[in-house]
């Protein structure tokens, strides 16, 4: 049997990635070019405009912000003001900064692919088969591996960390936006027919109004896989809190690491709360 195994020629599934991605790299260079210098200033440039802000200015807002999602309770408040000052006295304050572009961008990113593509899966069978495998893919592949694609296209720095992200945070805000729109009371979707809603109309006003939930829970999700992306994409040249972590593996400085890591756990707990208080219901 083995014999038999042996003489069967290997497929070339290696060698066709290699073609493939030599091509993409070939023909659309310009395109990730441009992608790339014009997403760098982008991100550049919200960093610096977040760096501007006093951090006292900035812990305040957050912290304001928190008290009013939660509805006027004061603990996720206090928590921010002490993690917030705690990364400030770390000295890590720009490095957070840098975390926060390259998690909204992320996010934003793939919150505009995901929703349409939960509502396309959630209207057409025949789109759910399709892309359903390949959010099976996305899931299960290591996120290491999403860094060799992006640093072909679109070589070292925040973009391709961006890229990276985008990819390993996408799934949950598709499966979840086809959730919540699969799981509407057929009654009301049949209410909504009978007056004589259009397809348009039925999805603004009934369907995503009562998925909303759902939603932002996959929403949630997308955030912090984006987040846990930042250490990740620090391995090809990704700025940000992430940076410090892979700084202190290299040299093995456990403190700084644990310092780097802290920082990051505070700062996902706030993101966190903060989505989770806005999905409540009224």
């Amino acid at each position: 049997m083995s014999k038999i195994l042996n003489s069967i020629p290997s497929i070339p599934v290696a060698e066709t990635v290699e073609t493939i991605m030599d091509w993409l790299t070939s023909n659309l260079s310009a395109l990730f070019s441009f992608v790339q210098n014009g997403g760098k200033n982008a991100m550049d440039f919200i960093t610096e405009m977040l760096v501007a802000i006093p951090p006292v200015v900035f812990i305040l807002v957050i912290a304001l912000i928190a008290f009013i999602a939660t509805k006027r309770k004061f603990g996720l408040a206090i928590f921010s003001i002490i993690g917030l000052l705690f990364i400030y006295n770390q000295g890590l304050w720009e490095e957070l900064m840098n975390t926060i572009t390259l998690v909204i961008f992320s996010s934003i990113i793939a919150i505009i692919i995901g929703i349409p593509l939960g509502i396309l899966m959630s209207k057409s069978k025949f789109a759910e088969n399709i892309i359903k495998p390949i959010l099976d893919f996305m899931q299960t592949m290591p996120g290491f591996v999403y860094l060799i694609p992006a640093v072909a296209f679109f070589g070292i720095g925040v973009v391709p960390g961006v890229f990276a992200s985008v990819i390993f945070a996408l799934p949950p805000t598709v499966r979840f936006a086809n959730l919540g729109i699969r799981q509407v009371p057929r009654e009301l979707v049949e209410a909504a027919d009978s007056y004589g809603s259009t397809g348009w109309q039925k999805l603004i006003k009934v369907e995503l109004p009562l998925a909303k939930s759902t939603i932002m829970a996959g929403i949630n999700q997308t955030v912090l896989l984006s987040l846990s992306m930042v250490v990740i994409a620090s391995m090809i040249g990704a700025p940000g809190l992430g940076r410090e972590v892979l700084s202190a593996l290299q040299r093995a400085q456990v403190g700084n690491g644990f310092v780097a890591g802290l920082s990051l756990v505070i700062f996902a707990i706030i993101v966190d709360r903060l989505t989770q208080s806005f999905n409540k219901k009224k």
